[in-house]
């Protein structure tokens, strides 16, 4: 069987959620398909790394060099002109007018709860790309019980071609012991110790605003502690960091916003940190939870969406609209 994916997701250099998502699940599929006999077919969009599931197994890298439009134009003719027996997207979309069969993750429908954190143009995408996915996926891929469950609620699929598939989280996270090493990377990130630790992309739908508000009303920052952001820009995220900044006054500056953490210092940094701070408003799945339960940092989260489901009896669990 010649299975094709869209690995066009895995090509950039900071990978959060769904980037990192495609490329761990890439990384599995190749050593379980080739095992069994299939091919994997892999489209990217630019030239990837040299070394990228290169020599991992029976693949062919097939590279389609365009800047708009690109799945729907030149993936889509790509896969009418060699159809592989079965097309998955893990992070986007099924191309328009693509008959074959196809499987498609749905990681969450945030938006449907939360329009106001998305740009117009973003949001109507978000819309049609996931009603597509539902409508013309032999089956639909989603990372909780909670987001199979919006499916039916705003799209009305049918929830026999839903499965539940729980993703996983890099196999080599695990809790840094080395105290030096903890140090020596927080340092290099601004960072120094005591901290909570915010990880994930800056956008409303994080409630990263009322974290702040709570970390000021807390007290917290007397003691010595500070609240680290850490994470890169996403939507509407100029005026979050306005509003963060201007907050951070009411506690002496003591809320860091050290940028995107490379996954080679993320470990280091939940290890030190005194627990994971993770107050969104809506999660279809919450990696940065269980990357903190993974090295042995406590966790507070929100009550809502997948988080209990994801976190299990591993968290404390509040209401994220009580600061």
């Amino acid at each position: 069987m010649i299975i094709g994916i869209d690995a066009s997701r895995t090509i950039t250099g900071r990978r959060t959620g769904t980037e990192a998502y495609a490329y761990h699940l890439i990384c599995a599929l190749i050593p379980l398909a080739t095992a069994r006999g299939h091919r994997l077919c892999l489209y990217f969009n630019q030239l990837p790394s040299d070394n990228l599931f290169v020599d991992w197994g029976d693949i062919e890298r097939v590279v389609i060099p365009q800047r708009r439009l690109w799945t729907h134009l030149r993936l889509g003719r790509e896969l009418r002109r060699r159809p592989p027996d079965v097309f998955f997207t893990p992070a986007h979309v099924i191309p328009l007018g693509y008959r074959g069969a196809a499987v498609a993750t749905v990681h969450d429908l945030g938006y449907e709860y939360f329009p106001e954190a998305h740009p117009r143009r973003q949001l109507a995408y978000l819309r049609w790309s996931t009603r597509h996915n539902a409508r013309v996926g032999r089956r639909v891929i989603v990372d909780s019980r909670a987001t199979g469950n919006d499916l039916v609620k705003f799209y009305g699929t049918d929830p026999a071609k839903i499965d539940v598939v729980y993703p996983g989280i890099d196999p080599n996270l695990r809790r840094v012991e080395d105290p030096a090493t903890i140090a020596e990377t927080a340092a290099r990130c601004g960072i120094q110790s005591p901290y909570l630790l915010y990880l994930g992309t800056l956008q409303p739908r994080k409630n990263l605003v009322r974290l702040v508000e709570a970390f000021a009303q807390s007290g917290l920052h007397a003691e010595g502690y500070s609240l680290v952001l850490a994470g890169k820009p996403g939507w509407l995220a100029d005026p979050l960091l306005t509003a963060i900044r201007s907050l951070s006054s009411l506690v002496g500056g003591q809320v860091l916003l050290p940028g995107y953490v490379a996954e080679a210092d993320k470990a280091a940094l939940l290890s030190g940190a005194t627990a994971l701070v993770f107050p969104s408003l809506y999660e279809g799945f919450g990696f940065p939870v269980l990357e903190a339960q993974a090295c042995g940092t406590p966790v507070v989260c929100s009550d809502t969406s997948s988080l209990p489901e994801v976190a299990g009896a591993g968290a404390l669990l509040v209401d994220p609209l009580d600061t």
